[in-house]
């Protein structure tokens, strides 16, 4: 799809889709004591060895640089379970398969910062991109069904998915809608300026003098 390359069609650069990923709640194990942090978007911690606690991922990226954790992976992020998800997503007529909303961007993050914690990462990362790929194989063949459609329902599309089809959709839509309805079209576009704009008839008052 021509997104993944063209970063002006996608409404928001990867970059800026991995950021807001950043907010999502991860899972770790502290090996230090610390008292809660303070941060605008909320409070995390108190931070006590070993016991498991969740904070966002970009914190948890933070500490884990510091060596100061280390990560638990989501269940979803399991060999077993993302050999399921490909399966069954490469079935003839599949639905979209539940996901994380941005599992491709905390997977990579994941891969880059917490490789060590992460069981079979290679195998891991291997299934991730497979997945990603049918999906978005998935995706441009519905294109195609967006015609003589008003609205467009799609379930379980990540992030990412919706970052790049988001203008196709739009354009698909906004060309649909002047095929089927020419007239109105071009009515909203000339309406104002078939109103023509009252006269004003009132006589102006003189300037006060100062």
């Amino acid at each position: 799809m021509a997104g993944q390359t063209d970063p002006h069609v996608s409404l928001f650069s990867p970059e800026e889709v991995e950021f807001m990923a950043e907010d999502e709640l991860v899972e770790i194990v502290p090996n230090m004591n610390m008292e809660p942090l303070n941060f605008i978007a909320g409070d995390f911690g108190r931070f006590i060895p070993q016991i498991p606690i969740q904070v966002p991922l970009w914190l948890a990226v933070a500490l884990k640089r510091r060596g100061k954790c280390t990560f638990r992976p989501p269940g979803w992020l399991s060999v077993d379970n993302l050999t399921q998800v490909l399966e069954a997503e490469r079935e003839p007529q599949s639905k979209f398969q539940a996901l994380p909303f941005s599992y491709v961007e905390i997977a990579r993050l994941l891969f880059d910062h917490a490789r060590d914690d992460i069981p079979d990462m290679y195998m891991v990362r291997s299934l991730v991109e497979d997945i990603r790929d049918v999906r978005l194989h998935k995706l441009e063949n519905n294109l195609g069904t967006f015609l003589g459609t008003s609205a467009v329902k799609m379930e379980n599309v990540s992030a990412m998915e919706v970052n790049l089809v988001r203008p196709f959709a739009r354009r698909a839509l906004e060309a649909f809608y002047k095929h089927d309805k020419p007239e109105a079209v071009a009515d909203r576009g000339t309406r104002s300026s078939r109103q023509p704009r009252e006269a004003n008839d009132e006589p102006r008052r003189p300037l006060r003098q100062r």
